[in-house]
C-alpha cells in the first residue's frame, strides 16, 4: 500500500483528501503545518507522492517542497486556495509537480495522483547515458556531473532524460509537456521553459555548452 502525505491546516480538507486516497487503496499521512510535514516526511522514507498545501502554519509549503527537493524527488502536488500566476510558478520553481487550485473534485485529485504515481514508476530502459562530463544513470535515477551526484526535481530529470537519450534530436515545447507532465495539464508552455532554465542553472556551463534552445520551436542536448 502506497503511502501519501497530505498536508494542509484545514482539517475539513485533509480529512477528505485522507478518506478519498483511502478508498482509492493508499495510506495517506496527515499533518497539518509545514513543520509537522518534514517530520513526518522524515520519519517516512517510503513516502511515494505529497499532496502540499501552500498557506500553513510555522513552514509554508513552499519552503517545505523546496526542502524535500533537497534529498528526494518524490512526486510533489501542490494545493491551494490561491490562483495567482505568482503562486503558480513559484510553487514549480520550489520544485513542485502539479498545482492544483481549490476547491477541486477529489476525483480528479485522484487521477492526478494516480497519474504522477504511474510515471514515477514507470520502468526507464537500463542504461547509461553520457555527454563530456555528465553521466545519467537511468537503472538507479543517478545524475553525475564532474563526478559529484547533482540533485534535481522529477521533472527536471525527466526532461534531461528525454534530450539526453536522444541526443542531436529536437523536442518541441508541445511534446516535452504531453510526455513529462500529461496531456490533462492545464498550465501553459512557459512551465516547460522555467523547468529548462532551472536544469541549465543546476548544470552549469555543461548545461549553458549542451541545452540548445530552438527559438520558436523547443529544445534539444547536442552532443559533443
Amino acid at each position: 500500500m502506497k503511502k501519501i502525505l497530505v498536508a494542509d491546516d484545514e482539517a475539513l480538507i485533509m480529512n477528505l483528501v485522507c478518506d478519498f486516497l483511502r478508498r482509492e487503496g493508499y495510506e495517506p499521512l496527515s499533518a497539518s503545518d509545514g513543520e509537522e510535514a518534514l517530520d513526518v516526511f522524515r520519519n517516512n522514507p517510503d513516502i511515494a507522492l505529497i499532496i502540499l498545501d501552500i498557506m500553513m502554519p510555522k513552514i509554508d509549503g513552499w519552503e517545505v517542497c523546496r526542502t524535500i527537493r533537497e534529498t528526494s524527488n518524490v512526486p510533489v502536488i501542490m494545493l491551494t486556495a490561491r490562483s495567482q500566476e505568482f503562486d503558480e510558478l513559484t510553487g514549480f520553481e520550489a520544485g513542485a509537480d502539479d498545482y492544483v487550485i481549490k476547491p477541486c473534485s477529489p476525483s480528479v485529485l485522484m487521477k492526478r495522483v494516480a497519474a504522477h504515481l504511474r510515471r514515477d514508476q514507470a520502468k526507464l530502459v537500463t542504461t547509461r547515458f553520457t555527454i563530456g562530463d555528465l553521466t545519467l544513470d537511468a537503472e538507479a535515477h543517478d545524475v553525475y556531473l564532474y563526478d559529484k551526484s547533482v540533485v534535481l526535481a522529477l521533472k527536471e530529470y525527466s526532461i534531461l532524460y528525454k534530450l539526453i537519450s536522444n541526443p542531436g534530436r529536437v523536442f518541441s515545447r508541445e511534446q516535452l509537456l504531453d510526455d513529462i507532465w500529461g496531456f490533462d495539464f492545464e498550465g501553459d508552455m512557459r512551465t516547460v521553459d522555467s523547468h529548462v532554465a532551472r536544469l541549465r542553472t543546476k548544470l552549469g556551463d555543461w548545461g549553458a555548452k549542451h541545452i540548445k534552445t530552438i527559438y520558436g520551436t523547443g529544445y534539444k542536448i547536442e552532443a559533443e
